[in-house]
């Protein structure tokens, strides 16, 4: 390993344990399911804090949530104070800090064979070079939401320029290979487990004439003894879908697709899943990925199960429902959406607290997802269906604009309790993040990591670039 190599794992390594120290030490107002419980949790450590956050106005909550840098200003000087009484020193620039902004990617520090045409994720000149004609654009982009296909442009515009055979991981139609097939020149081969899904994008590369081919596969069934041992929870995430190019039934993949003379890439796939081409990239000893990480919490296991060395010593044990934090900012959501949301948790909330009386259980009673068309509707409506849904006997507590206050009331505390955990949600990103970087470190990949388009075209706008050191 080289002396810069050598730094750059250490920056890795250094940045992972700073923020794995303040997850640590705020574990208490961040690891919260705020649905549970009837009171600021931790109050009595933090009365500042909780004075700050029962001063903000409810119409002022939104507008913090979705901007970090006002959130911390808002709650941080609260926070010191506590802090102070406490005797307790965290390090909150971490808060607003970006792994970006201290991340450079140094060309030494990837196979020199590997013809890096890209020193950093912030300078993607070079890469202007795939994008295509007016009209080109115009009938690649068709059908495919502006965000989404800003998010595509933007992840190619990133790539390095390898001159490798490029594997797209989870791809759907193969929107993102068919861009790099044409804007690149390269061959690519998407991985994807719906049928439909293969079919459709198959047949757009032919139309276009792409060096782009389908595998229809379950990507958690690929590896014999993988599959063996994850039957009865795989469906949770994805489907077993046999069949490869050509679809045979009594044909599987479960032959690892990646090679060592190659670039995967995956742009938002869900929690396992990019994890798994992760482990099976490492195992191939892939030449180079890149990896938009998205849904930590879509996971086979209960709990978070860490992949670098370093990240396995942290004491934290993160549940589905703590990684779900960094997927808790609403940049995106217009004020329709919001609204309607507002309106869901406080009925959920409502009905919470009705289901506890007539039940005697003073324990939160999980309700599946609504349709939004059920919104429409009214509150007494949607108590029937929860309580015809969950068993639970009204009795005679059918006085349901009582209930719909209450629920409103505790809306009013769980939102204060998320936006307090909310100042550590980009903290978790950063961890999660950094511990994929350290395992493809430890792997033996050169690693950059950053941002690949702006926060208001998507939250989950990291982007993990690997290439495989030279021996």
């Amino acid at each position: 390993m080289n002396q810069d190599n050598l730094q750059q794992q250490l920056t890795y390594s250094q940045q992972f344990s700073k923020l794995n120290q303040l997850l640590e030490q705020s574990a208490v107002l961040w690891q919260v399911r705020a649905f549970e419980v009837n009171a600021l949790p931790w109050a009595e450590d933090f009365p500042q804090l909780a004075e700050a956050v029962w001063a903000l106005g409810d119409d002022e909550l939104d507008g913090l949530d979705a901007e970090q840098s006002l959130l911390v200003k808002a709650l941080s000087p609260a926070l010191n104070q506590d802090l102070r009484a406490l005797g307790q020193d965290w390090d909150l620039s971490l808060l607003t800090a970006s792994i970006a902004e201290r991340t450079v990617f140094n060309d030494k520090t990837v196979n020199d064979k590997a013809g890096v045409a890209e020193p950093s994720l912030a300078d993607n000149t070079a890469a202007q070079q795939g994008c295509l004609s007016f009209d080109d654009e115009a009938h690649f982009s068709a059908h495919i939401k502006g965000r989404k296909w800003q998010q595509i442009t933007a992840f190619v515009q990133h790539l390095p320029q390898l001159n490798l055979p490029v594997l797209e991981w989870c791809a759907g139609k193969g929107h993102l290979g068919r861009l790099i097939a044409k804007a690149r020149g390269a061959e690519v081969v998407s991985l994807e487990w719906q049928a439909p899904l293969c079919e459709a994008g198959q047949a757009f590369a032919d139309k276009w004439q792409l060096s782009q081919t389908f595998i229809c596969a379950d990507a958690f069934a690929i590896g014999a003894e993988h599959a063996a041992t994850n039957t009865s929870t795989t469906t949770s995430i994805t489907k077993s879908i046999t069949t490869v190019e050509h679809p045979s039934a009594a044909n599987p993949l479960t032959t690892n697709p990646l090679t060592a003379r190659q670039q995967a890439v995956a742009l938002h796939a869900c929690g396992d899943l990019h994890v798994r081409l992760l482990t099976l990239a490492a195992e191939a000893g892939t030449q180079a990925l890149a990896i938009s990480p998205c849904c930590y919490h879509l996971i086979h296991a209960s709990h978070y199960q860490p992949l670098s060395n370093l990240a396995q010593q942290s004491s934290l044990k993160l549940s589905r429902h703590d990684l779900q934090l960094p997927l808790q900012q609403s940049v995106i959501a217009n004020p329709k959406q919001q609204a309607l949301r507002h309106q869901e948790i406080a009925w959920r909330l409502g009905f919470d607290a009705l289901q506890r009386e007539c039940r005697q259980i003073d324990a939160y009673l999980p309700l599946p997802s609504l349709k939004q068309s059920q919104l429409s509707g009214s509150f007494t409506d949607f108590c029937l269906w929860a309580a015809e849904t969950k068993a639970v006997n009204l009795a005679k507590n059918r006085d349901f604009e009582a209930w719909l206050e209450i629920g409103r009331q505790r809306q009013q505390l769980t939102r204060r309790i998320d936006l307090v955990a909310h100042l550590f949600r980009t903290v978790l990103e950063q961890w999660l993040i950094l511990d994929r970087a350290c395992f493809l470190q430890e792997q033996g990949y050169g690693v950059c990591v950053g941002e690949f388009c702006a926060n208001s075209v998507t939250p989950r706008n990291s982007l993990i670039l690997a290439q495989k050191m030279s021996v």
